[in-house]
């Protein structure tokens, strides 16, 4: 349970490793979407940015690993991070309950 405990180190430790890779899939994710679908461009106008998306310039082997590795951070990411928030909803109630019996 040590591990689970210091979850709020380990969050802010990958944190910095994750951001880049997280925000060009999310933001080239969005952009195609967006690209294709509203306004219209065809599929081969927005494929550098699908290329973007999943690392398909990395080659075969470096798509693999971008892709494995942008969803374990991210799954790393979300379930430290909803750790971090139920320690605070606990102690949010912890205090109320405290301060309704004082």
């Amino acid at each position: 349970m040590k591990f689970l405990s210091n979850s709020r180190q380990f969050h802010k430790a990958l944190a910095p490793l994750v951001f880049l890779p997280l925000l060009i899939s999310s933001i080239t994710g969005l952009l195609y979407r967006i690209s294709k679908d509203l306004l219209g461009y065809s599929r081969e106008h927005v494929h550098w940015l699908m290329s973007l998306h999943e690392g398909e310039w990395l080659g075969d082997n470096g798509e693999l690993i971008y892709v494995i590795l942008n969803s374990l951070g991210v799954l790393w990411m979300l379930l430290t991070g909803f750790q971090m928030f139920s320690k605070t909803i606990s102690f949010t109630k912890k205090v109320t309950k405290g301060e309704s019996k004082g």
